[in-house]
């Protein structure tokens, strides 16, 4: 079960990802809580809507990602998922840039489905 599970969870981050990149905000509303909070790296906080506006209108501008490493740890029905990639991204109005963009990630799984409540971004 929890391999299951942590594959799933890794293919959700993928899909994250891939979603954000065809700015399928449709796709990602899906797969994102409702009460899901994405903490920037200059600390500020969008929620949910807020974030996928972002996504649609362009200021959040995402056009390939590369993964090098994703760690889960399950504790019931949450998880932790800590997913190191290089992203290449235009965001708030910059110029193309690549990223090597860490997403420590809250979930928890609801009905047997996993959902992305929470995403803090760094840099690694």
């Amino acid at each position: 079960m929890e391999k299951d599970d942590k594959t799933q969870l890794v293919m959700l981050y993928e899909n994250m990802y891939q979603l954000m990149i065809r700015k399928d905000t449709d796709g990602l509303a899906k797969i994102l809580s409702e009460e899901f909070l994405l903490h920037h790296m200059t600390g500020m906080v969008q929620r949910k809507q807020e974030f996928l506006q972002a996504v649609r209108q362009g200021t959040l501008n995402y056009f390939s990602a590369v993964h090098e490493k994703v760690d889960v740890q399950i504790t019931g029905d949450y998880a932790q998922l800590i997913g190191d990639s290089r992203v290449l991204a235009a965001v708030f109005g910059g110029s193309r840039h690549t990223w090597r963009l860490r997403q420590t990630i809250s979930c928890k799984k609801e009905n047997g489905v996993w959902t992305i409540e929470k995403s803090v971004a760094s840099v690694y």
